[in-house]
């Protein structure tokens, strides 16, 4: 199992949620290979690595934080900050117009994700208990301490990220710009 990403200010009770509603095919992503879940689920993700989804549908972005088995030079991709959010600079402007919620969903029919830290899946259709317009997204980053890095180009920093001993995410890096030559 994953190491899960560290607190952060505000964060609040144990909790599950997703950034829009219900049930379609999920599939997930993991260092090994992609792999796809072969029947229609609901997947949440837990308070903790709500954080990783404070970002419009279609953004690209990486996401990273330290373990027990960073080392030290490794660390230093994370400078002062526990957790990095990396993002594009073309895309920031988005972070503070793009209406985003978070669904808040009853946990009864929901089985933890032991492969991917924080995931959670429910084979039944799941309504929300709770809706809630994140907001400016720049704004809640900030306010949760979680350093978001605008770069002009994440995959020098992503490489340098996925070679390392740090715990990621990465989500959408198909919409991020080409690796610069």
């Amino acid at each position: 199992m994953r190491t899960p990403a560290p607190p952060y200010v505000g964060e609040g009770p144990h909790a599950l949620a997703r950034e829009r509603e219900p049930l379609h095919r999920a599939v997930r992503a993991s260092r090994q290979r992609d792999c796809e879940i072969p029947e229609p689920r609901v997947w949440a993700v837990d308070t903790r690595h709500l954080p990783l989804f404070w970002f419009p549908r279609e953004y690209p972005r990486g996401t990273f934080w330290a373990t027990p088995k960073t080392t030290a030079d490794e660390a230093g991709l994370l400078g002062a900050s526990s957790r990095v959010h990396i993002v594009e600079a073309e895309w920031v402007g988005r972070l503070r117009t793009t209406r985003v919620y978070a669904y808040r969903l009853p946990e009864d029919s929901f089985a933890h994700d032991h492969q991917v830290g924080g995931y959670w899946l429910s084979r039944e259709t799941v309504l929300p208990t709770e809706v809630v317009e994140l907001g400016d997204l720049v704004v809640r980053h900030e306010h949760a301490t979680i350093e978001l890095r605008v770069l002009d180009n994440l995959w020098p920093t992503w490489n340098r990220v996925i070679a390392s001993s740090l715990e990621f995410s990465g989500i959408r890096l198909h919409n991020a710009q080409p690796l610069p030559v």
